[in-house]
């Protein structure tokens, strides 16, 4: 099978194509043949050599997929070779074929197709495992950044489906119109003065709920805007590992501060998290409360050009690697 090696840890350019031996799925899997691969910010970290996959994960890059069962492993039930499915992956997913724990296999969501689909699982598995975690509900306030990209197209309308005010920051006009355009009730710049325009949407009383991909640099400012019993959920760290906490701001607040990773959590939680997804979420893509995000797409051996456009900032909403047929 044809698949993406990193050949150093370093920019896209160590990106190559290379032929593999097809795994093997064992008890409990499934192999999987790809349709569309999801293109993340964790990808650009293990290419460049700062996220390295979980023990007994598969080296390759590659965290979600979307596909057709092609075989599987002793004791799996419920699946047929020939079936559609997308997966929630610790690593592997980009080859022509990947193994998957069965639980973390899922079918796709009626009426998509299996290309847009590649690129749906983790963010919302992201997504809807961290708003459970903090509890979003109807009427509080939720902020969450990149309003344009998988992370946070998603979680602008699943938050509006929850009946959440969303706040969204972006970088440029035509990201802040998408962003009103899918349910943003205030789309906010990142380059003006944010923390500003959000104390003034507010009216001083805070955000309930802050979806926080930046961490360090944002920490302060993050801290600063919750509302009594305010919940940060820091999921990335595009603005460094360490920032400035407050301690007597957020004590005054009862406000909490929580760090979360989906990669490395056992099977059986992400069992649980994707039936989760297909339980709560694939509905409302069905029934068009939530829309998935537009797709760039580019070939699988093409992956060192999908992985600058994601790290340019550019592109609106996901990116896709297609294997060729």
């Amino acid at each position: 099978m044809q698949a993406i090696e990193v050949t150093e840890p370093g920019g896209p350019e160590v990106l190559r194509p290379t032929e593999m031996e097809r795994p093997a799925p064992v008890a409990g899997e499934v192999l999987i043949k790809t349709a569309a691969i999801g293109v993340n910010r964790a990808d650009l970290l293990q290419r460049q050599g700062h996220y390295p996959p979980p023990p007994g994960a598969s080296p390759l890059i590659g965290l979600e997929c979307s596909g057709t069962i092609a075989a599987l492993g002793p004791d799996v039930d419920g699946w047929a070779v020939g079936d559609a499915c997308v997966a929630l992956l610790a690593g592997g997913a980009y080859a022509e074929y990947v193994v998957a724990p069965a639980g973390q296999v899922v079918r796709p969501p009626e009426s998509v197709d299996l290309i847009t689909a590649g690129g749906l699982i983790e963010v919302a598995a992201t997504v809807l495992a961290n708003l459970d975690l903090v509890g979003l509900r109807a009427g509080e306030r939720f902020l969450v950044h990149g309003g344009a990209g998988g992370i946070g197209s998603f979680a602008i309308q699943y938050a509006k489906a929850l009946g959440a005010e969303v706040t969204a920051t972006a970088g440029s006009p035509d990201k802040l119109d998408y962003c009103r355009s899918i349910g943003a009730d205030h789309a906010l710049s990142y380059r003006d003065d944010w923390p500003a325009a959000t104390e003034s949407i507010t009216g001083g009383a805070g955000l309930d709920v802050i979806l926080d991909n930046m961490g360090g640099s944002y920490l302060d400012d993050h801290v600063r805007l919750l509302a009594t019993a305010g919940r940060l959920v820091v999921i990335g760290l595009q603005g460094g590992r360490k920032g400035t906490l407050d301690l007597g701001r957020l004590l005054t607040k009862r406000g909490q501060v929580h760090a979360t990773s989906l990669r490395p959590r056992p099977v059986e939680e992400k069992t649980a998290i994707c039936a989760r997804v297909a339980e709560r979420v694939w509905p409302m893509i069905t029934d068009g409360r939530i829309r998935p995000a537009p797709q760039t797409t580019f070939p699988l051996a093409e992956a060192a050009a999908a992985h600058r456009l994601l790290e340019s900032g550019d592109n609106l909403g996901k990116v896709l690697l297609l294997p060729q047929e």
